[in-house]
């Protein structure tokens, strides 16, 4: 059955036209050169470049050119790469951030619990730079020959939505940026030994939130108490330590949980370190093994190397849209899957939920076709 309008068209309704033209009308500029455009020009053309894989602005505009017939359904008359620049560089990137808050709201209220038995929050930290331009951005000075910033994320581990996010300047440390996430109480924090900073440590005990974290090798530590370690499911230690070092001495670090585990997957033996004291050793390691999820977020958020700031906050709402779709639809493919399929299909005139069905395994075989016959 034939549908008049495409699919990107009915994916951009997942976003409340309302709530987005109050967000605009508060952090859209009043610059001549600007009433020409409007924002959801740049947020469908922003969009299209991280559902379609575009990799440049002027990609983006030749794309919309060549679907002229399909923009009406799309509330968009398309948008000049000039154009398109200048909103980027000069309209905040607030509105994509507000944008972002609601989305995720909405995905909260459908998205799965996490698949462990405990009932507390869990989130998984993680920080990628993204690469920048010297030539352009001469602040994000990274390294001699590099620029770059730093996308700071916590991942709410029930249904795999960036919960907190913050852009910072590439040399910031982790634990530094992390301070900015508001953690709720109980909750527990999962992130690699990069976040090691007692201080923070010290704080997220005072806000009684829980963390889980790789410890390092070289970790001055004394062992003050041993527990049985259950063997058949991997794990060879379970320790209440004290920290040692000077460090965590001045820092007045109270006792810690050192939970050694052999992983029969990658043949590994990892050491964790938390201050929670009641789950069984083994969901410890997998608490912290299940953080990889957090590094296919960054894949999918750095597709478009050149993201930055707006670049990076509509991808993100990209991403929650996605995650409403397949939440509210109950569909079976992951979010690259879907992510693959749409990029094929944006502006085919086909249902958008019957894109993500699976094909029947049942179908006859296709007619043989006559063979050319060549002279």
């Amino acid at each position: 059955m034939a549908h008049s309008s495409t699919v990107l068209s009915q994916f951009l309704k997942l976003v409340p036209r309302h709530d987005f033209n109050r967000l605009a009308e508060k952090h859209h500029g009043t610059a001549p050169e600007l009433r020409k455009t409007s924002r959801w020009d740049q947020f469908v053309a922003m969009a299209l470049g991280q559902l379609g894989g575009r990799q440049s602005l002027r990609d983006i505009e030749c794309n919309l050119r060549a679907q002229t017939s399909a923009l009406y359904h799309l509330g968009t008359t398309g948008i000049a790469r000039s154009s398109l620049a200048r909103l980027n560089e000069q309209q905040s990137a607030e509105l994509y951030e507000g944008l972002f808050a609601q989305l995720y709201a909405n995905c909260q209220n459908r998205a799965p619990d996490h698949p462990f038995r405990f009932k507390n929050k869990l989130y998984l930290l993680d920080s990628s730079l993204i690469d920048l331009s010297l030539s352009l951005f001469p602040w994000a000075h990274y390294c001699k020959s590099k620029g770059a910033l730093k996308l700071h994320v916590g991942l709410d581990h029930a249904g795999l939505l960036p919960a907190f996010a913050v852009i910072s300047e590439s040399k910031c440390h982790d634990a530094h940026a992390a301070r900015a996430f508001q953690l709720p109480k109980g909750s527990i924090a999962v992130f690699d030994r990069g976040y090691t900073d007692y201080d923070w440590f010290n704080l997220l005990n005072e806000q009684e939130v829980f963390f889980v974290t790789r410890a390092r090798r070289d970790m001055a530590h004394r062992v003050i108490e041993r527990r049985t370690a259950d063997r058949a499911r991997g794990v060879t230690s379970d320790q209440t330590i004290a920290l040692t070092s000077q460090r965590a001495r001045e820092t007045g670090l109270t006792t810690l949980r050192r939970v050694g585990y052999y992983d029969p997957e990658t043949h590994r033996h990892y050491v964790f370190l938390t201050n929670h004291f009641a789950l069984s050793a083994a969901t410890i390691a997998a608490v912290c093994k299940s953080r990889w999820q957090v590094e296919l977020f960054f894949k999918w958020i750095k597709q478009n190397r050149n993201a930055i700031l707006t670049q990076i906050w509509i991808a993100m709402c990209v991403y929650l849209l996605l995650a409403y779709l397949k939440f509210s639809s109950q569909i079976g493919a992951s979010l690259q899957q879907m992510m693959r399929l749409m990029q094929l299909n944006l502006f085919l005139p086909r249902s958008l939920i019957d894109l993500f069905k699976p094909l029947p395994t049942d179908l006859p075989d296709p007619p043989l076709q006559p063979q050319l016959a060549f002279a």
